[in-house]
């Protein structure tokens, strides 16, 4: 690993780049939900701020933010939209890759891209027997290049992005295959149906008979055995989702409370907003935001320290995967009743879709099943335990399908 530039960016001087984007999006969060429209023009203000640049060294023309920065603004750019931060989420991967590269003209490339706008999606899960087995989706050799063909699901963000780091098998190894999104023989769908998270752009992705190159083939891919800084950091993207959507359920609840005059015969006070009842509700859920939001940076401390020694640590790799693990099941623990919680304030009149209060706990429940907490659980359990080593690079898939081929 290179040394990367020292110089950062301020957090006052990021919060006054940011903020007023975070807010100018925030004010459409609702009508996006009804409407279902992709964030294409919000993603444009934040391209055109370089937020996909948070991390590029400032001699690359980036921000030189910390992990730690990155993510507190993160959690502030969930509480705005809680779709964007996911969608970016193998963005910011694929950039510490590239700062974890040895130097070259390719790591310069791909930094200097990102700083000028460049953002990457991802297509690594697939149906079926998935990647538990190899991927169904093949690079297959066409003369001096290859062939990339398959079709993947949960493309998050793609839709959004102008290259696509895709998981695919060449000869029996997994590679990383980068390849432009509106190259010849990709086709993205926007069929993403889940009740929560709707507007991450997580669709299917079909690769056809796309030509690749050799500079298109980054090495080995998602789901390569071993330690890596990777799992704990793209689980702490979804966690800094959810402690922006406690932050902004907290807001959201103290906003109507306050404006609120009507009360109830047996209430305690005459407004519900001096109501002691009401007044312990919002303060469950200002601790709520307060705890997620301290668990995500507290992991993120730890991956800064892991990336600044270049993430080859087996032990520290294996402490950051145990801490990002630990966060998740209390994030979603405390999140989770949060945005169910925030209901208690009122009456029948919070419910009203105009609100759109319930998408706190859609999209809280939707971004929570996405690394199954029942199954970290378990590991954890048996990690401290037993000793057994914790599920990094993991994958979903049909295992009866692959043990019938062993």
């Amino acid at each position: 690993m290179t040394s990367i530039e020292a110089t950062t960016t301020a957090d006052s001087d990021l919060d006054e780049i940011f903020r007023p984007i975070f807010d100018r999006i925030a004010e459409g969060a609702v009508e996006r939900e009804v409407d279902r429209r992709l964030a294409h023009e919000e993603i444009g203000w934040l391209r055109a701020a370089r937020f996909g640049a948070l991390r590029v060294p400032v001699e690359f023309g980036g921000y030189g933010a910390t992990v730690r920065q990155l993510f507190r603004l993160l959690i502030d750019l969930a509480a705005a939209e809680s779709n964007l931060p996911q969608a970016l989420r193998v963005h910011y991967s694929f950039v510490e890759d590239q700062l974890l590269a040895e130097p070259g003209p390719a790591r310069e490339h791909w930094l200097r891209a990102v700083s000028e706008g460049t953002l990457v999606g991802n297509a690594i899960t697939e149906p079926g027997v998935g990647a538990v087995d190899r991927y169904r989706t093949r690079l297959t050799r066409d003369g001096a290049s290859w062939l990339l063909n398959g079709t993947k699901y949960y493309s998050t963000g793609s839709l959004y992005a102008d290259h696509i780091l895709a998981a695919a098998d060449l000869d029996g190894e997994r590679v990383g295959v980068l390849v432009a999104a509106d190259a010849d023989g990709v086709r993205q769908h926007d069929d993403w149906d889940g009740f929560g998270q709707r507007i991450t752009a997580s669709g299917t992705t079909e690769f056809s008979d796309v030509t690749v190159t050799s500079e298109q083939i980054l090495g080995p891919g998602y789901g390569v055995p071993g330690p890596t800084y990777a799992t704990g950091y793209l689980q702490l993207v979804q966690l800094a989702v959810l402690a922006g959507i406690a932050a902004r359920a907290e807001i959201d609840a103290r906003i109507w409370v306050g404006a609120r005059t009507r009360g109830y015969t047996h209430s305690a006070a005459d407004l519900p907003r001096e109501d002691p009842l009401v007044q312990q509700v919002i303060g469950r859920l200002s601790a709520a935001a307060f705890t997620a939001r301290a668990a995500v940076l507290a992991v993120a401390d730890l991956l800064d320290e892991v990336l600044a020694n270049g993430a080859k640590d087996e032990s520290a790799l294996v402490a950051v995967e145990l801490a990002a693990a630990q966060a998740q099941l209390g994030v979603i623990d405390t999140v989770l009743p949060a945005t169910s919680l925030l209901f208690e304030v009122g009456g029948a009149s919070i419910v009203a879709e105009k609100l759109r209060l319930d998408r706190h706990w859609r999209n809280a429940r939707t971004i929570s099943v996405h690394n199954p907490a029942i199954q970290k659980a378990r590991a954890i359990g048996d990690h401290l335990l037993n000793g057994a080593e914790l599920p990094f690079g993991w994958s979903a898939g049909e295992r009866s399908a692959s043990a019938a081929r062993s």
